[in-house]
């Protein structure tokens, strides 16, 4: 818990009390390397942040698996798209090693924004810092080659110490063999 701690703390001020009933609300889980948090077709009912490991967001389609998203350590996330409007996940979520996170239900959370003004401005700028990325990464798909996408890439060096060059490729959006003439280029 203590990481997570820390991480509130880089974001928000919070008094111990508010922090004392933020804590109160989570749980702590440890999750094998490959097991879903969530599989196509559920709803979304809980947010975590990363302790230690990592989580990739897929779907299926054509018999494939395709990764859209990656995390990691000290990241906070759910499946948005499902959580708020409580519909059915268009993605799997998925543990790309040991991974031990910190959960709050999504009516824990509810409560916490009511009653925590602090932690009410915790999620917007949550949200906010995870719509910057979302922008970021379309951005990078519009203006920047493929080349110029992995280096970009690279600075994220858990990604590609931790994920398989086929994940890493279908988040770039180009081929396995694409990536590895990139990467045979740049070396």
């Amino acid at each position: 818990m203590e990481e997570f701690i820390k991480f509130i703390k880089t974001v928000i001020w919070i008094d111990d009390l508010d922090l004392q009933l933020v804590l109160s609300r989570c749980s702590e889980r440890k999750i094998p390397k490959g097991k879903l948090l969530l599989r196509r077709g559920q709803i979304a009912n809980q947010y975590f942040f990363i302790a230690s490991g990592g989580v990739r967001f897929f779907y299926e389609a054509e018999d494939q698996e395709h990764t859209t998203w990656v995390m990691f350590e000290n990241e906070f996330f759910t499946e948005i798209s499902s959580l708020h409007p409580q519909k059915p996940s268009r993605f799997n979520i998925e543990t790309v090693d040991e991974t031990k996170l910190i959960v709050i239900d999504k009516k824990d959370m509810d409560l916490l924004y009511s009653q925590v003004a602090a932690w009410e401005a915790f999620g917007r700028k949550i949200w906010e810092a995870t719509t910057v990325r979302m922008i970021d990464q379309i951005m990078n798909f519009q203006t920047l080659s493929a080349e110029d996408r992995y280096l970009s890439f690279l600075t994220h060096s858990q990604v590609v110490k931790k994920v398989p060059i086929k994940q890493v490729a279908a988040v770039l959006g180009i081929t396995p063999n694409a990536l590895s003439r990139i990467r045979k280029k740049i070396r």
